[in-house]
């Protein structure tokens, strides 16, 4: 299952216009240009400076998996800051965010009124400012609770209180999650 930080990074590395270095040699020497210098690289990934320097000059081209990982890790963290930062500035203006998830649903609303819990499947465009409310709760460092308590009030909002033409005073509880995808 995709968390709701790791969710918000594929829904901008999907507006990437080129794919990022696949080779090893390639992967560090874009970190080195990144970090201007093999020593930052080399305390970034936890090796010597000298292994840096092997794989920029292609003398090792084949690194253990978990040096692999973190390597493209970093890489995509870096890739295309500029189409990034496009793609969030038009996400958080204009266009919002889709969201697609399947979790458990419960409400808290007035007398009356089901607030059973059950497993919904939603596809829905929430507005500009819960986009922006989004990236930069996750630009700080906002928990996955805290992410996840925004979406469900943006849910509340866009598809259970319609914008508030219904369901007035309604809480959304958003549990069980299997589910979450975003996209630009």
């Amino acid at each position: 299952m995709v968390s709701f930080g790791e969710g918000l990074d594929q829904a901008l590395e999907r507006t990437f216009t080129r794919p990022i270095p696949k080779s090893a040699g390639a992967q560090m020497r874009y970190l080195v240009r990144q970090l201007k210098g093999t020593r930052a690289v080399a305390a970034l990934l936890g090796i010597s400076q000298r292994t840096v320097e092997r794989y920029v000059k292609d003398e090792i081209r084949r690194p253990r998996p978990q040096l692999a990982a973190a390597m493209e890790r970093e890489v995509r963290r870096r890739w295309q800051p500029q189409v990034r930062a496009k793609a969030r500035k038009s996400a958080t203006t204009t266009d919002g965010i889709m969201i697609d998830t399947r979790a458990r649903f419960g409400y808290t609303a007035a007398p009356g009124t089901t607030d059973d819990a059950r497993l919904r499947h939603l596809t829905v465009a929430l507005p500009p400012r819960y986009a922006a409310r989004l990236f930069e709760a996750q630009e700080q460092g906002a928990s996955e609770r805290e992410l996840r308590e925004i979406t469900a009030e943006g849910l509340g909002e866009v598809y259970f209180r319609d914008s508030g033409r219904r369901a007035h005073g309604l809480t959304v509880e958003y549990t069980d999650l299997e589910h979450v995808e975003f996209d630009l």
